[in-house]
């Protein structure tokens, strides 16, 4: 166990001129568990990398301490494990057995406790597969468990998980929700999570420290305390405070067919399984089709072959008006017809700054000038990005990468999108943008299939829902 204190911290990431977080004065316990709350960009992602000791001084400039059992925070990373948003960014091996065990082998740990260690990790996150999983051959939410048993077995004395379970299933979230109870018991470890969604994460944490924009301190106490008297406040700026009420926007009446997807499927090289076997659909103009199931369900694989970017082993993906199958077109061509929102925000930026990634697609189906800049402007009012206009698309916290990438993949406007986890990251607030911007595009005429966990997404927006179970339909909903 470790306190944990910020004096006077302050960070201004390298290109920026706004301060990500200012005069930032905290203390934690000893064995506290916290939950770090605050609307997206408030500074909770750099808080808890401030804290992992992972800001150097040619990323930004620091004001003030982080400090950790009275020492900085950068002398203290072997005491820390931390959870990121994306888990992709901390696999490292091939092999699941492997990359739980790398951390451990670099702390020398001795070889007769490594693989004891793993294997604990791993039951403990209720991993579904052996320690020879090749880890690329898992989905996010599968990835986002082998992290968490990276972190967990080296046993640290301060855990940091930013969004532990975004990337999760209700069923697989409760799994790391159970597993940081269990571990949490055994090591009397200092906690502190950033999570959105304040109501799964309650009963895990004794304390609440809500964030206001530049890491201002709006409240600060126990949960029951914090959300009776600060609740409609937290509210009003994007906390998701339990209870509160959410919009929904039914959908008009469906248009002419702008995808249709016949018996696809895809076998991944020595799989025991198919990823995604024989599943067919059609997609029409103006609804939106939720592709919804547990983890490695084939969701992501469905959205990959559906909108050309993967070739099927068995099948074919079309949109009307083209002769051969999408995987077939030209990618300039392809991408004028179907847009992607990949789960991984920063996988798809191209450019140096938000505008210019907002510029990127329109200039390449040849948009006027005009025309271009009308669409960035309202996209970056729209998604609350403004202030972000010249910053550099890597440099955003998650939500605000999140809103990017929806928002790049909106701004030439294509028949067809499709959404991989679109509100992942996202406060309340934007995620109530991003709910009526996809209704609007929706209602202009776009086809739209988005794989999500977000029941509440798929309830506001979802004309259909396609339900996946292990490569296969097990179910269609019409609403």
């Amino acid at each position: 166990m470790i306190p944990v204190e910020f004096r006077g911290f302050a960070w201004r990431h390298a290109g920026r001129r706004a301060k990500a977080v200012s005069d930032v004065d905290l203390r934690v316990e000893p064995g506290e568990r916290v939950l770090l709350l605050g609307p997206s960009g408030s500074g909770k992602s750099t808080l808890l990398a401030a804290l992992a000791g992972l800001l150097t001084g040619d990323s930004g400039e620091q004001d003030g301490e982080v400090l950790l059992d009275g020492k900085p925070a950068a002398d203290q990373r072997e005491r820390v494990g931390i959870l990121f948003q994306d888990p992709e960014t901390q696999l490292v091996m091939a092999r699941s057995g492997d990359d739980v065990a790398f951390g451990l082998e670099n702390q020398a740990v001795p070889a007769g406790r490594i693989w004891p260690a793993v294997h604990r990790a791993l039951d403990s996150v209720r991993f579904p597969y052996g320690p020879e999983r090749d880890t690329h051959a898992l989905s996010g939410g599968e990835q986002q468990r082998l992290a968490l048993a990276g972190v967990l077995a080296r046993r640290p004395d301060l855990i940091l998980l930013d969004e532990p379970t975004a990337n999760l299933d209700p069923e697989g979230a409760q799994h790391i929700r159970d597993a940081l109870r269990s571990a949490l018991a055994d090591t009397e470890a200092t906690m502190i999570v950033v999570e959105h969604r304040v109501a799964d994460i309650l009963n895990l944490v004794d304390r609440v420290i809500a964030l206001g924009p530049g890491g201002a301190l709006l409240a600060d106490g126990p949960a029951a305390k914090v959300l009776a008297e600060h609740g409609e406040t937290l509210a009003a700026q994007g906390v998701w405070v339990p209870g509160a009420p959410l919009p929904t926007r039914p959908a008009r009446a469906a248009g002419d067919l702008a995808l249709s997807a016949h018996d696809l499927a895809l076998v991944h090289p020595g799989a025991d399984r198919p990823a995604l076997d024989g599943v067919s659909f059609e997609l029409r103009q103006g609804e939106l089709l939720a592709v919804t199931g547990p983890n490695g369900s084939g969701k992501s694989t469905l959205a990959l072959l559906a909108g050309g970017l993967e070739r099927p082993t068995r099948g074919r993906a079309a949109v009307p008006g083209e002769s051969r199958p999408l995987h077939k077109l030209p990618a300039r061509r392809l991408a004028a017809r179907v847009g992607t929102v990949f789960q991984d925000p920063e996988h798809q930026f191209v450019t140096a700054t938000v505008s210019d990634e907002l510029a990127f697609g329109p200039r390449q189906a040849g948009w006027p000038k005009a025309r271009i800049e009308a669409r960035v402007d309202e996209l970056l009012e729209r998604l609350r990005l403004a202030p972000l206009a010249l910053a550099n698309p890597h440099t955003l916290s998650g939500g605000e990468a999140r809103r990017l990438s929806v928002a790049g993949a909106l701004a030439a406007a294509p028949g067809v999108l499709l959404l991989d986890e679109p509100t992942f990251g996202q406060d309340r607030r934007t995620w109530g943008e991003l709910v009526d911007l996809t209704a609007d595009i929706r209602d202009e005429g776009t086809a739209l299939l988005a794989v999500t966990h977000d029941r509440d997404f798929a309830a506001a927006l979802a004309t259909r829902e396609l339900v996946l179970d292990q490569g296969r339909v097990s179910k269609e909903v019409r609403r």
